[in-house]
């Protein structure tokens, strides 16, 4: 029986609003990412010098990152995600006005830095609601995510299509994400960022096992997470160089990849919830780890579009239900508060976004676009491997 008929209207509320949360998250950042080659021509940039920069907004993450658990406990996951964003929303317009590399490197980082606020209040507060229902539903969030991606992705493809400029497309995305989160923010859950995880804890089915040290559980999902988003960060960072530069793609497809690789994530995320259920973690993240390698390995060395932009909606499919899972592990391991094990847990994921963009602009450099690109399928080799981390992390109805 779906529990959410009984629940209160402010649950019900809570879910909405924290859907509008993460699509304002990803539909932010998804407006940046086809211009890329954009803002490297701009600025008289080389590939390297502009993965460089890209990794300034993983560095602005994993410098304070972590404060965003001590955030979180201290004013609440829901006040921190949302003036979290209305950050965002005021950094975002200073991309355009970036006079040389320094100055496009520490407007990222800033928007790094606020953003893995966001992100890590935005996941905690999603897991007190999940918490509320009874049932799992954090997936559906990344889902929205998903959407909130696939749409800035493709919002920002039409505008360089229709040659809307920078200057002009950046700040009405801000407006429009500060406008959102704020109409989202009175109905977030009220209360210490504990009152569902006590409740959760007396129910035996949902208490996880107490075996393994906490930090060493941890290390190994953060290791997961960095493999997985490594692949993420690579169509989101590289995608519309390597159609644009290595395959000749029209510019109206600068964010074809991207958008696919978003849209086939989102499917994968909407159905989650249910296929983890049924086939188990370990199964749902070993597939996905085949999933990225395998057409990945078939696309590159071949010179079609249609096909290459396949292959990454496989990698996108196979990623889909990684994020969530780890979260939700994280910020179930005895001993460790919620808000602190997801924080760390995207801390150490953020590790991924920030090593690939100048690896794969220095290696790109050095050989061939595509071929740096073709360490995705190492990455996914090691989500095949990794992917075992997820048992007896997770809640009770874990299936190997």
């Amino acid at each position: 029986m779906d529990t959410s008929t009984r629940l209160p209207a402010e649950v019900r509320r809570a879910r909405v609003a924290v859907a509008v949360l993460f699509f304002a998250n990803a539909f932010a950042v998804a407006n940046i990412v086809p211009r890329y080659p954009e803002i490297r021509d701009a600025l008289g940039l080389s590939n390297s010098a502009l993965g460089l920069a890209i990794a300034a907004i993983p560095t602005g993450a994993l410098v304070a990152g972590l404060l965003a658990g001590v955030l979180s406990g201290r004013f609440g996951s829901g006040r921190v995600a949302v003036w979290s964003m209305v950050a965002a929303g005021l950094v975002l317009p200073l991309v355009p006005v970036a006079s040389g590399w320094a100055t496009l490197a520490a407007v990222l980082f800033t928007l790094g830095v606020v953003d893995a606020w966001a992100d890590a209040a935005s996941n905690a507060h999603g897991l007190r609601v999940q918490r509320r229902y009874g049932r799992s539903v954090l997936n559906s969030f990344h889902g929205v995510w998903s959407v909130g991606a696939v749409a800035g992705g493709a919002v920002c493809s039409a505008l360089i299509g229709f040659g809307v400029p920078l200057s002009w497309h950046l700040p009405a995305v801000g407006l429009l994400i500060a406008v959102l989160v704020l109409a989202a923010r009175p109905h977030l859950l009220p209360g210490p960022e504990s009152s569902e995880r006590d409740e959760e804890s007396a129910a035996p089915v949902r208490s996880a096992p107490r075996t393994g040290w906490p930090v060493l559980r941890m290390v190994v999902l953060g290791c997961l997470l960095l493999a997985a988003c490594a692949v993420e960060d690579i169509p989101s960072s590289w995608g519309a160089a390597l159609l644009l530069d290595s395959y000749g793609a029209p510019a109206v497809l600068a964010g074809a990849v991207f958008v696919a690789f978003q849209a086939a994530m989102t499917v994968g995320r909407l159905l989650g919830d249910r296929i983890t259920d049924r086939y188990g973690h370990v199964t749902v993240g070993r597939v996905g780890g085949v999933l990225i390698t395998v057409p990945l390995a078939l696309a590159l060395p071949f010179d079609s579009v249609p096909v290459l932009i396949a292959a990454f909606a496989c990698a996108g499919l196979g990623t889909a239900t990684l994020f969530p899972s780890a979260v939700h592990a994280a910020g179930n391991i005895p001993g460790l508060r919620s808000e602190h094990g997801i924080a760390i847990v995207t801390w150490c994921s953020r590790l991924g976004f920030l090593t690939v963009p100048p690896l794969i602009g220095v290696l790109s450099d050095l050989l061939d676009l595509r071929v740096a690109v073709g360490t995705a399928i190492v990455f996914g080799l090691l989500v095949l491997l990794l992917s075992g981390a997820l048992a007896g992390a997770l809640a009770g109805r874990e299936r190997r």
